[in-house]
């Protein structure tokens, strides 16, 4: 009997190689090739070596050539959850026999977020939903439902960590939605390798996302996050759904976010806020004001900018704090936008404008906890770090739109229409903008006052080509 041999797989991109390496020769990255099985107990993953002869193509077909313009896509349209933050992530709700990964920090809140999406979809008799619980029992369950208020007889819950079961209880049940908590638990009895392993990982989210496209039921897989903020498992895994979304959040803040990373039905990059309390996660609408909340008048390093996530404009404020280094080795400390970002500011500011941002200890955050990667916000990082340097507090009724080249300009940004709207709308008198985008943010702003009354104030548009123009405005 020929012995079994063994293939490596980075646990990353899915690459296999048939020795072991130290970094995979695919993605680049470290330590992430294992080893595991190159087939299942009940038979082997291969077809053979002999090439596509060896297929038997009976078996193989599942589906039959069709003209696209007679693919009915009456079932492909999306369903409300209930839960108007989640759904507008999602780009309107859950599509049939769809596929999310939704990943997070253990404890973050990810079983509270499904379980009320599960009661909600309940709640709208459009059939059962059904919650697969691979971590806590059935009892722990109820517990939490009954503090969340979120029992309805169309909620159905069984504890079991075996795919070909819970497939089992897929055709038994025919759910409108499924939740499997968590796919890092469950495992594929003809795989030997223990839960969580990438085999098993890979195995049983194809096996699982397969049937719920046999039955058209949308599942979401619950997954965890590594240290660093990425998915744990390989990142096949993440190829094999439709959507990916991450629930993001500081643990001494009450706010958590949902971020869309990948969505084959509607945009990504769309942000959903909620407020974690007593009764669970509660929506909120109005990010803007959530994110502007507590913010203190007449403080120097602080800055409105108005950001977008996905198509929704935010107004958070960035606030920065320079400071001589004790040391005499500086430090920098940066939560809520990309590090790297911030350095080259910093560099921009230093040479440009000739402030000292690089010999002492610099710290910039966006209050309220969110992230922000949005380019637009760079006008107000550079606003909120010389407002600091030089001690001048910048007039609180600023908000500051726009991305800084290298050289010192104000570059244009996307949907700037939408920004100073969202600005207006919470009474910032004047609007720092580039130059290029002036005139579409004048005529924005002419629309929004027209629609508020002839007796609302509108806001001034100050359009900069660069921070040398603007030191007048940078510094107070």
């Amino acid at each position: 009997m020929a012995k079994q041999r063994s293939v490596y797989r980075c646990q990353e991109c899915g690459e296999s190689v048939f020795r072991w390496v130290g970094q995979c020769p695919s993605c680049r990255a470290w330590g992430s090739v294992v080893e595991e099985a190159a087939s299942a107990k009940t038979g082997s993953s291969s077809w053979g070596t002999g090439g596509v002869g060896e297929i038997d193509l009976a078996f193989v077909a599942e589906d039959t050539p069709v003209p696209l313009l007679e693919v009915q896509t009456d079932e492909a349209h999306y369903r409300a959850t209930g839960l108007t933050e989640f759904d507008r992530v999602l780009g309107g709700g859950l599509v049939p026999a769809s596929a999310i990964l939704l990943g997070g920090e253990p404890g973050i809140g990810k079983s509270t977020l499904t379980l009320q999406v599960l009661h909600a979809v309940a709640e709208q008799r459009v059939g059962p939903s059904l919650l697969v619980t691979a971590e806590e029992s059935k009892e722990q369950v109820r517990v939490r439902a009954e503090r969340l208020a979120a029992l309805s007889p169309g909620f159905l819950v069984v504890a079991e960590t075996s795919v070909p079961a819970i497939i089992g209880h897929l055709h038994a049940v025919r759910p409108s939605v499924v939740v499997v908590d968590s796919i890092q638990m469950v495992r594929d009895p003809r795989f030997e390798s223990a839960a969580g392993s990438v085999v098993q990982v890979r195995e049983s989210a194809a096996l699982l996302v397969a049937a719920a496209r046999e039955l058209g039921v949308a599942v979401i897989l619950v997954g965890h996050v590594t240290k660093d903020g990425t998915l744990a498992g390989p990142r096949v895994l993440e190829h094999l759904v439709d959507v990916v979304l991450l629930f993001e959040g500081d643990r001494h803040h009450a706010f958590r976010t949902l971020r869309g990373v990948k969505n084959r039905f509607g945009p990504v990059g769309e942000l959903g806020l909620f407020d974690m309390t007593d009764r669970g996660l509660l929506p909120l609408s109005d990010a803007s004001e959530v994110f502007l909340s507590g913010r203190q008048a007449g403080v120097d390093g602080s800055a409105v900018a108005a950001a977008m996530e996905g198509r929704r404009p935010v107004l958070v404020e960035v606030q920065a704090l320079v400071s001589s280094a004790p040391s005499g080795v500086p430090r920098r400390s940066v939560t809520g936008v990309d590090p790297n970002r911030v350095n080259v500011l910093a560099g921009v500011l230093e040479k440009r404008l000739g402030l000292a941002c690089g010999r002492g200890d610099l710290y910039v955050s966006i209050a309220g906890g969110v992230r922000v990667t949005d380019p637009a916000v760079d006008l107000a990082l550079c606003a909120a770090i010389a407002s600091s340097a030089t001690g001048n507090p910048l007039p609180e009724d600023f908000v500051w739109i726009g991305e800084v080249g290298l050289g010192g300009e104000v570059r244009s940004v996307a949907a700037i229409d939408r920004r100073v709207a969202e600005a207006a709308r919470f009474g910032f008198r004047t609007i720092v903008t580039p130059a290029v985008a002036a005139e579409v943010a004048s005529r924005a702003l002419s629309s929004v006052v027209g629609e508020k009354g002839e007796e609302c104030e509108r806001p001034q548009v100050r359009g900069v080509n660069g921070l040398v123009e603007g030191l007048d405005l940078l510094l107070g």
